[in-house]
């Protein structure tokens, strides 16, 4: 069987197939096709070209009428998509009306086809992202209430520290979805835009019926119309690839976490079980962090891509060269890159399999020294924040040197049990006495997360 050239097969694995449709040849075409057949809607309601022409030229904007290799070839030579396209069109439109074609691309430049045509397709994909966004905004919610109560060990530079619960942990995730939706909300009237300028910016071409065109095309395209051309100032652009690189970084933080609660030394949480998923291809035994990886290698690939874009964004005068060429390849490909970590995010999210008696088995491994702070507290209350923090300190060193749990330490410390009763000792030593405003943590995050949704 023929294969048709091109990165096939890590997509399934790194990126969405919606995404990669709304970026694909097809994809692209499209969207600069659909600006020209709405330019020539938007000229022939203002009078500038007759309603005649409109039919012909519509009709051939449609993509599955080119072929998008010779297209490839001509961009190799034109220095842009545009030029080729335009061309090929203009062919089309003839071959079924001669004067129509007349009238195509009328006052337009090649960027405002192409950047155009790209918010069309970032407006796409905002769309998924945000729906990707709120599914698995939805299920983290779920699950940050499910654990609310779980205790498990709190980790501060990979050591055990006091603990903390899983729905707390899950909820900081949540909260980093909240406010990456909260931002693409924000950016969204800056985002969707109409670029149209025609040559410099001027739209000197159109004369008077320059504005009138411009805003009946953004009607048409149901975009807005902004102060003035964008060519060469790309912070709309930098900026959508800005928060989706703070997306991959997000989910970066829930891979790396999932992946390090399922260490084997760890063994308290896991990603959802499936045939052939996570195995080796010598070691019979692994359950490897398949989708966690996704999630890191996406964090670790977008910074690069983004700080491609902030690199370009100097662009000289109106029309820039090169600089404005780096976008063409690095936005989709961040776009693809989050897709990818969102719908693996989505899978771990729905089907984490916590393993409770394991992490309050792991809770135990330093034999209460993870609550010597709650001991400490309440001490300190009794005999001195000095005086509690020094005894404190040294029962934990003699409970590590002899290798006993901290509470018969705390027993035979006549100094603790002076201030403290055995029950009360039980209790301070009681992980799930010790979780602080954890609980409400998820509340909180909770109900910012329904507050967005609504």
């Amino acid at each position: 069987m023929t294969q048709r050239p091109g990165n096939q097969l890590f997509d399934a694995y790194f990126t969405a197939r919606d995404m990669r449709e709304v970026f694909c040849d097809q994809g692209r075409v499209q969207a600069m096709l659909d600006f020209e057949a709405a330019l020539a809607r938007a000229e022939a309601r203002v009078g500038l070209i007759p309603s005649s022409a409109v039919a012909p030229i519509a009709a051939a904007c449609d993509a599955g009428l080119y072929d998008f290799a010779a297209l490839g070839e001509a961009i190799a030579t034109a220095g842009n998509s545009a030029i080729p396209l335009v061309k090929a069109l203009g062919k089309q439109i003839a071959s079924s009306d001669a004067e129509a074609e007349r009238y195509v691309h009328l006052g337009a430049t090649s960027q405002d086809v192409m950047d155009s045509g790209l918010v069309l397709q970032l407006r796409q994909a905002l769309a998924l992202i945000e729906d990707q966004l709120a599914q698995l905004a939805d299920s983290l919610a779920a699950q940050a209430q499910r654990f609310a109560t779980t205790p498990l060990a709190g980790r501060t530079w990979l050591q055990h520290a006091t603990p903390v619960t899983l729905g707390m942990k899950i909820a900081g995730w949540l909260g980093a979805v909240t406010r990456s939706r909260q931002r693409l909300q924000e950016l969204k009237p800056r985002l969707l835009v109409l670029q149209f300028g025609g040559a410099s910016g001027t739209l000197a071409a159109l004369g008077e019926q320059a504005l009138p065109i411009a805003k009946a095309l953004a009607e048409e395209l149901q975009l807005t119309l902004p102060e003035q051309p964008w060519h060469t100032q790309r912070d709309r652009i930098v900026e959508f690839g800005a928060v989706l690189g703070l997306i991959a970084g997000s989910l970066g933080k829930f891979g790396r976490d999932i992946s390090l609660l399922m260490q084997t030394e760890a063994a308290e949480v896991f990603e959802p079980a499936a045939p052939g998923k996570g195995g080796s291809s010598t070691m019979p035994h692994k359950r490897n962090p398949v989708g966690a990886a996704v999630l890191i290698g996406a964090a670790t690939r977008v910074p690069g891509l983004v700080s491609t874009l902030f690199s370009a964004m100097p662009q000289e005068h109106e029309r820039s060269l090169g600089l404005w060429h780096a976008e063409w390849e690095t936005l989709p490909e961040i776009c693809c890159l989050v897709s990818g970590s969102l719908q693996q995010a989505r899978l771990l999210a729905d089907g984490l399999e916590v393993d409770a008696a394991r992490m309050a088995r792991n809770l135990e491994l330093t034999q209460g020294l993870v609550l010597a702070e709650a001991v400490s507290i309440v001490l300190a209350q009794r005999v001195g924040r000095d005086t509690a923090h020094h005894l404190l300190e040294q029962c934990c060193k003699r409970a590590v040197a002899e290798q006993r749990h901290l509470r018969a330490v705390l027993a035979d410390e006549p100094q603790v049990t002076a201030e403290l009763s055995g029950a009360e000792l039980d209790d301070l030593l009681n992980p799930a006495h010790y979780l602080g405003q954890a609980q409400a943590w998820v509340e909180r995050a909770v109900a910012e997360h329904n507050a967005l949704t609504v």
